[in-house]
């Protein structure tokens, strides 16, 4: 079961913030902070930058406005501490074999719909199955995963998963909100696309759907209350508005205004704005998502990227927090691995490569790699001249980005050549058939909690996988297979740590760093915290403790609204 859950994709890293640099001054150590206690009550309304489409969470892998609130509607069997750590949400107990195929699972027998109705096995088999149908609206190595597992009801609150093979990041796919199968269960896929329900939606979050709000025929916002009735302990705000804007901008406007207490988005442009502003707290998150260089270690008229060396130079010849001020505004960090920073999976003990051009220089010429004479300023070593060329995304972004790689290493007296192509001739005429020399890419690393590097790393992958690098390297590929069929978070750490360290060794691509995700709230709500994100929705992972402050907005009255029988 090589189950390759990690997508590349190709983004903009503009508007991101390095949280290291938000530092703020601390208080005299004999001064004493007054912690207001946490009330009840209150409305809490948040500009959501982006467009309703469906509140339904199979329906909403590629709209990340839809996924905001579909946390806060719908509950899942396992959530994922910030660390990556699994956490139990609708699951009361689990077992699993001791092969590692078999998972057993027991759900709370206290939970309820929003209708009253009690949450059963057959609401999770019933939201499998619509994964399963779900061709071209869920993710497809999602959509295959699910078919390659048998699941099996036991009773109304045991339910049965067996694997064809041990895999253990499978407690990565039983994250998914669940759907109410007594209001959804006559309706086939196509059939649901097009369903009431998903603008009446009824979960078992801790919140649950009021009404829309309306203008002109458009859908500009979305009511929710609090679920009195909600199994773990109900939220304290009893009201969230959220009232959508095309951009940050109209949203930080809509701030000043006094029409909402929240942003859901701070890019650069309005940064410099909510730095300042005395109402406002912003809060910063490590983005799921790695930008590197892939270099081709299997294509003949590149030989030099086979040595360790070379490619330990040209990372010294980097200029990355150059980059990172210049292109980001400062609003990135540095990566050093594969691996997300801030997880269990992360080895700490990785040393960052910093930027010396001098021992670049050095590295290339202990490599034989030397000035050919006084017509040429190209280093070459036995009549081969050290030039490639680098692809990048065809976007301003990356231009710039590509750009300063290239000064960078040009000044090591190595020729590059930069060219910027589509997203889909990046992957279906240079990654997947591996021709190429060198790549700039960004991997999105979303919804995979579980770091699993294997997908790009293993030498399995080299032919046919995303293995794009072809990094053919035994050790690191067994601490990735013996990672992948143990079950022991303690045992799939050390694992994770042994390849960290091969990885630095060997270096088969160049680690770059990762963006950051920005939110402002006012400071009149307070109880919020956030750790790494491992998609946006996450910064509701503590929403339950999240309160208000001094006066309260009043809630929005709104008329009864009767759940939706799935069918408009």
């Amino acid at each position: 079961m090589k189950k390759l859950r990690w997508q590349l994709l190709i983004i903009f890293l503009t508007g991101l913030v390095v949280g290291i640099l938000l530092i703020n001054e601390k208080p005299d150590a004999s001064s004493t902070v007054d912690v207001p206690e946490p009330q009840q009550g209150g409305v809490y309304t948040e500009a959501l930058v982006g467009k309703f489409q469906r509140l339904n969470p199979v329906l909403d892998y590629y709209n990340a406005a839809d996924r905001e609130l579909n946390r806060l509607l719908f509950s899942r069997m396992i959530t994922f501490e910030e660390r990556g750590i699994p956490k139990l949400e609708l699951v009361e107990t689990y077992g699993i074999s001791q092969d590692g195929t078999i998972y057993n699972i027991t759900l709370r027998p206290d939970v309820k719909w929003h209708d009253g109705k009690t949450l059963t096995t057959n609401d999770i088999l019933f939201t499998i199955n619509m994964i399963r149908d779900g061709e071209g609206v869920v993710p497809d190595d999602i959509r295959s995963f699910w078919t390659e597992v048998d699941v099996k009801t036991l009773s109304e609150t045991t339910i049965q998963f067996r694997l064809e093979e041990p895999f253990a990041p499978f407690l990565d796919y039983l994250s998914f909100g669940i759907l109410p199968e007594h209001l959804l269960g006559n309706l086939s896929f196509e059939q649901m696309i097009d369903s009431g329900f998903n603008f009446q939606p009824v979960g078992s979050g801790p919140y649950a759907f009021d009404a829309l709000i309306t203008e002109n025929n458009q859908i500009k916002g979305v009511i929710l209350r609090a679920n009195k009735d909600y199994f773990e302990n109900p939220p304290l705000i009893e009201q969230m508005v959220f009232r959508y804007y095309d951009n940050s901008s109209d949203a930080l406007k809509a701030f000043q205004d006094g029409l909402v207490l929240g942003i859901s988005k701070v890019d650069s442009s309005i940064l410099g704005e909510t730095l300042i502003d005395p109402n406002l707290a912003l809060y910063t998150a490590r983005e799921p998502r790695l930008t590197l260089i892939f270099f081709n270690l299997k294509n003949q008229e590149v030989p030099f990227f086979q040595d360790v060396n070379v490619r330990k130079a040209l990372l010294s010849g980097l200029n990355r927090q150059k980059m990172v001020d210049k292109i980001f505004n400062s609003q990135a960090i540095i990566a050093n691995g594969p691996i997300l920073p801030g997880t269990w999976a992360y080895y700490d003990g990785i040393k960052s490569v910093a930027y010396d051009p001098n021992l670049a220089t050095q590295l290339i010429k202990d490599a034989g790699y030397v000035l050919g004479g006084e017509n040429t300023t190209i280093r070459a070593k036995e009549g081969v001249e050290f030039r490639f060329e680098l692809l990048y995304p065809d976007n301003e972004t990356h231009r710039q980005l590509a750009e300063m790689i290239q000064q960078n290493w040009e000044a090591l007296n190595i020729s590059v050549n930069i060219r910027g192509v589509s997203y889909s001739e990046l992957i279906n005429s240079h990654l997947n058939p591996r021709s190429y020399q060198a790549v700039l890419v960004d991997l999105d690393l979303s919804w995979t909690p579980d770091p699993d590097p294997y997908p790009f790393w293993d030498q399995v992958q080299a032919t046919g996988g995303q293995n794009y690098s072809q990094w053919d390297n035994f050790v690191a590929s067994d601490y990735l297979e013996q990672a992948r069929i143990t079950t022991n978070l303690i045992d799939r750490s050390l694992f994770y740590r042994n390849f960290q360290v091969v990885f630095e060794e060997e270096l088969p691509a160049l680690p770059l760093f990762y963006p950051v995700y920005n939110f402002a709230i006012s400071k009149q709500v307070q109880g919020v915290t956030v750790g790494p994100l491992f998609d946006t929705s996450d910064r509701f992972q503590t929403v339950k403790n999240w309160y208000i402050i001094g006066p309260k907005p009043e809630t929005i009255t709104t008329p009864s609204l009767e759940s939706s029988s799935g069918e408009e």
